[in-house]
Formats: C-alpha cells, sequence, structure tokens
C-alpha cells in the first residue's frame, strides 16, 4: 500500500526506485511532530531516495520518530527535542526542510502568523547557518513572502549565505493549479504541469495557465475563477477544517515533491525544473517565484594527478542551476505580475527589517 503514496504528480515526480550509492540523502526535518511534519516525514521515510531523516521538534519527536523507525524502507530515522538537541540534529544534513510554526485559523491571513513564525524561522535558520552551513534550505513556514528573506538575511549575518541554497516551497501552489486544471478539462493531473510564479499568498500567487502543458483554453470568465480558487486554496482548505487547522496533507505532499525534485538533481539527474520563491533578477522584487532548473553542475575536475579532467558532480554548485525566469505571459497575466510586486516587496522589507531589528 506504501508505496502509492510515492505515486508520481507531474514529470518532476517521476523517479526509479533504484538504491544507487547516490541515492543517499540526509534529510532533517524541523517542526516534526506537526501538522505537516508528521506526514512529510512519512512520505520521506517511504522514498528510497533518503538514507537518514532526523526530525526535530519541541515535543513528541521520539514518539514520531520511534512509530516512523518501524516502516521497512532503508532510511534511518532519530528524533531530536528540544533546542540542546537540535544541533545534533543538523549535522551531515545534506536537506532542511522547515514546516515549523502554527497553522492559520479561520479569518486569518498567511501574514497575521508574521509576528510567531518569524521567531521560529530566524531562530532555526541560524542554528542551520552554524551547524549545517552546506545544506539546502527549504522553508515551508508562512509566511514564505517574509520567512525567505528572514533566512537569507540570518545567513548573511553568520557569513554563509549561498542564494543558490535557500528555497521558499511554493510547490503546492502548483500542485493545487495542476489538479484544478485537470479536474476541470477532464485530463490526468498527472500529465499537467501549470508554473505558478510570484509569491505563495493571495493575489501575489499567480498561475501562468498561458504556459500550461497541455495548452488548455478557457474562457475570460472561467479563466478569473480558476485563478481565483488557486490563488485562495489555503483558505478554501482552513474554512473546511473549521478551526481544525490548514493544509496539512497537500502540504506535506507538495514538500515532499519539492525535496525529492532537488535530491534527484543534487543526485546528477538532469532537466529537474521546481518553481520557487527565491533571491532573484526577474523583476524589480529581490525575491521571486519562478521556474528554476536544478542541478549539481558539473565541473572538469581530475580524478587523480595522472589522469585528464573529468565531468564530476561540484559540491559547491548544488541548488539552483539556471533561474528560468518568467517566460512569455498573457496580458491577464502581466496585470497579475504587476499588482502583486508592491505587496511582495513589503512582505520581503518586513522580514528582511525583523532580523535588522533582532539582537
Amino acid at each position: 500500500m506504501l508505496s502509492a503514496l510515492a505515486r508520481p504528480a507531474g514529470a518532476a515526480l517521476r523517479r526509479s526506485f533504484s538504491t544507487s550509492a547516490q541515492n543517499n540523502a540526509k534529510v532533517a526535518v524541523l517542526g516534526a511532530s506537526g501538522g505537516i511534519g508528521q506526514p512529510l516525514s512519512l512520505l520521506l521515510k517511504n522514498s528510497p531516495l533518503v538514507s537518514r531523516l532526523t526530525l526535530y521538534d519541541i515535543a513528541h519527536t521520539p514518539g514520531v520518530a520511534a512509530d516512523l523507525s518501524h516502516i521497512e524502507t532503508r532510511a534511518t530515522v532519530k528524533g531530536y527535542l528540544g533546542p540542546e538537541q537540535l544541533p545534533d540534529c543538523l549535522k551531515g544534513c545534506d536537506v532542511v526542510v522547515i514546516p515549523a510554526g502554527v497553522p492559520r485559523k479561520p479569518g486569518m491571513t498567511r501574514d497575521d502568523l508574521f509576528n510567531t513564525n518569524a521567531t521560529i524561522v530566524a531562530t532555526l535558520t541560524a542554528a542551520c547557518a552554524q551547524h549545517c552551513p552546506e545544506a539546502m534550505i527549504c522553508i515551508i513556514s508562512n509566511p514564505v513572502n517574509s520567512t525567505i528573506p528572514i533566512t537569507a538575511e540570518v545567513f548573511k549575518k553568520h557569513g554563509v549565505y549561498n542564494p543558490n541554497k535557500i528555497f521558499g516551497v511554493t510547490t503546492l501552489d502548483i500542485v493545487r493549479a495542476n489538479a484544478f486544471v485537470a479536474e476541470l478539462k477532464d485530463l490526468d493531473p498527472a500529465r499537467v504541469n501549470v508554473p505558478v510564479i510570484g509569491g505563495h499568498a493571495g493575489k501575489t500567487i499567480i498561475p501562468l495557465i498561458s504556459q500550461c502543458t497541455p495548452k488548455v483554453e478557457l474562457p475570460q470568465d472561467q479563466l478569473a475563477t480558476l485563478t481565483g480558487r488557486i490563488q485562495e486554496a489555503g483558505t478554501e482548505v482552513v474554512k473546511a477544517k473549521a478551526g481544525a487547522g490548514s493544509a496539512t496533507l497537500s502540504m506535506a505532499y507538495a514538500g515532499a515533491r519539492f525535496v525529492f525534485s532537488l535530491v534527484d538533481a543534487m543526485n546528477g539527474k538532469e532537466g529537474v525544473v521546481e518553481c520557487s520563491f527565491v533571491k532573484s533578477q526577474e523583476t524589480d522584487c529581490p525575491y521571486f517565484s519562478t521556474p528554476l532548473l536544478l542541478g549539481a553542475q558539473k565541473e572538469a575536475l581530475p580524478v587523480a594527478p595522472w589522469c585528464p579532467p573529468s565531468p564530476r558532480l561540484s559540491e559547491e554548485k548544488k541548488g539552483i542551476e539556471k533561474n528560468l525566469g518568467i517566460g512569455k505571459v498573457s496580458p491577464f497575466e502581466e496585470k497579475m505580475i504587476a499588482e502583486a510586486i508592491p505587496e511582495l516587496k513589503a512582505s520581503i522589507k518586513k522580514g528582511e527589517e525583523f532580523v535588522k531589528s533582532m539582537k
């Protein structure tokens, strides 16, 4: 039954189930006991790409780790509890995923989470900067439009900032867009791919339906309704759960999809593309989500002094290989981009100012 959890949802998730020497990713989940953290940890434990899974939270991690450790897949699992155990959780990690923080309740915006989650993210990313500065950092904690600038500023403070290794996980927007388009047009969702650019809140979420593969035609009123649903899909779940939480299961799925894509690319797989909210020069916003080619760029490194250089995976260049940019957009999408930028800039500034005001 469990193998069904690894079912691909689009080209980015299709992977082999071999256990080659490269499939040895050491992944940490910070906030592993929470509503996203537990199902995310389950999906990671189920993957042959992961060899070591370390779980951190301020409560319940020994129990979550014990439970997951009984699953018949090869990843070793260990739980770490409280700030004094955080350094050991992070040592040697290749990828750190951070879903820690408080979820939205009905009537709340993602920005309402700022005060609590900003402090949590700043504390956890400071530990990452100290104990695994080379790791890929994947931020799920909302508001992503502010928590990514927070992470960047924290890494700068510690002198280990690499913009190619810090990702705001917006994958759920893409997953939702794919699912909703497939539902509307009676397509197989595994074959639909809608790039979603901008940010990860309300009107900053910009689905590029004009770039959808396969190509879909929608009348303007249907397009506007679909776009609004994608932008407010998180609120749809918050309302449906009626105070019992926000999108946790779909977010865990999307987070796992992003991590698997990242690890595939780090292992040398070519052509892996995911959208993510990152440091960017694509607009006049300092951070912006666009499709990214992920990878471990190859450099000619000599195998031995007497051998000619041969392409090997460069340790320093993992992460973003190339920002693929916005591409050609429709006038409707162009208008959405223009309207999103002021809100994005304000959220980014709020995150940056938060770190500057920290003692």
